[in-house]
């Protein structure tokens, strides 16, 4: 690059500096192209192809950065992030780099090679983080109502969720795991908004499952869209025509399965009911209060919330059946017949409710929401078929219809509100 810009003007006079020395001396180009010329001109070329070379830098640099030869490194770091090569790289010229190899363009068949392994491999990343979580979803669920069949007190069973999921926060910070979030009062006091309306979730969830059967809960519980456009448009958010008209099978399709659903009960109703409510005021209310801890990630963000969860539940659950713990505990043991047997579900139940929700939230750190939706829309169906298989409930062909319009419907709402976003971003 040096030898031809001279060649192509050989009039110019250029300004080499020694790096061991402060002075400059001028060069006449003209003699440069003399045999002495190009001796000394061969000799530097050589020295700094040397040095970049020992430095892991590439040559074909243009003369005006070349004109300066420095001990620091750092400077042959600059002159490599402008001419975008990384350190390491072979030290070819960069008028010696075919097009074909610089642009996607020019060469399709060369970026497709490249991408389609990522693409393989993001696919497979996603396929391991869904079942992961849904084998996680389906574990808790069934050991879950396992425990509630013989231990019928949710209250209890939820805050020991609860309190094995902090249990798990604290080794995951202890051991440096997972990075701790720098605790504040301010911090503190803006999650006690969002823990409440989880722990409603949470406990409500519970007493659903205890009343009626696991599958009739999560029919219900995918209702939370028509929840969550209500509450939010009172809160002043507008959606769209096909937001709206989503929820419209979601309402008759939860309304059909409850009307046919053979363990049907007012309290497992309510109580899932109910559940949605505090989860989606959870997740609106953690937009409105959460806005000035982003550092905080979502992992951290739930293990907090589980943390003060349990001190909202465990108090209110001593309170509310506290008194029948040791009368119910020895006709489960009676039950089970082996104590063992009836801890390791418990235990079970506890874990698993943590890792599902971890994965949850890992997998909404990986992909779009839009994704996440679809994919929560589908965990409900199989954890729904599973515990149809598990626990051999009784389905009548309406009730089946009912649950399969009620989670189309989610899955449209995922699909409009989806578009009710991009909509938005391309106004901004």
């Amino acid at each position: 690059m040096v030898t031809s810009n001279l060649i192509n003007n050989p009039s110019s006079t250029s300004t080499v500096t020694s790096s061991k020395s402060n002075h400059q001396y001028p060069i006449n180009a003209s003699s440069l192209l003399t045999n002495r010329g190009l001796h000394h001109l061969s000799a530097l070329t050589t020295k700094v192809s040397t040095f970049s070379k020992f430095h892991g830098y590439p040559l074909g640099l243009s003369s005006t950065h070349t004109s300066q030869v420095h001990d620091s490194s750092s400077k042959f770091s600059h002159l490599s992030t402008v001419y975008a090569f990384p350190p390491g790289f072979s030290p070819k010229p960069i008028s010696h780099i075919p097009r074909a190899a610089t642009d996607p363009e020019a060469n399709p068949e060369a970026e497709s090679s490249v991408s389609e392994p990522n693409t393989k491999s993001n696919t497979l990343q996603l396929a391991i983080v869904f079942g992961f979580w849904y084998f996680q979803n389906v574990v808790f669920n069934i050991y879950n109502k396992k425990v509630l069949n013989l231990f019928p007190f949710p209250w209890l069973l939820a805050s020991f969720q609860l309190f094995v999921g902090s249990i798990w926060m604290f080794i995951l910070w202890s051991l440096k795991l997972q990075p701790c979030p720098k605790i504040s009062k301010p911090f503190i006091i803006a999650l006690l908004g969002p823990a409440l309306f989880h722990t409603i979730g949470h406990i409500s969830a519970c007493v659903s499952f205890s009343k009626v059967a696991v599958s009739f809960t999560h029919v219900i519980k995918s209702s939370e869209p028509v929840f969550s456009v209500v509450f939010s448009s009172f809160l002043g958010d507008t959606y769209p025509l096909q937001v709206w008209l989503s929820i419209l099978p979601i309402v008759l399709g939860c309304s059909l399965a409850a009307v046919t659903e053979v363990s049907f009960n007012f309290q497992g109703l309510g109580g899932a009911l109910i559940s949605n409510v505090g989860f989606v005021l959870r997740n609106i209310y953690s937009k409105r209060s959460l806005q000035s801890f982003k550092e905080v990630n979502g992992l951290n963000l739930y293990g907090w919330i589980s943390i003060i969860s349990l001190l909202y539940l465990f108090p209110v659950a001593i309170f509310v059946e506290g008194s029948q713990w040791i009368q119910g505990y020895h006709k489960a043991i009676q039950a089970v017949g082996k104590p063992s047997t009836l801890y390791i579900w418990v235990l079970l139940s506890g874990v698993f409710y943590h890792l599902y929700n971890q994965s949850s939230y890992q997998a909404l750190d990986e992909i779009s929401p839009l994704t996440f939706s679809v994919g929560n829309t589908m965990k409900r169906v199989v954890v729904i078929i599973s515990s149809i298989l598990v626990f051999r409930n009784p389905v009548r062909p309406l009730n089946a219809l009912g649950s399969a319009i009620a989670i189309f419907g989610t899955f449209l709402y995922s699909q409009a509100s989806a578009s009710k976003k991009k909509g938005s971003e391309k106004k901004d």
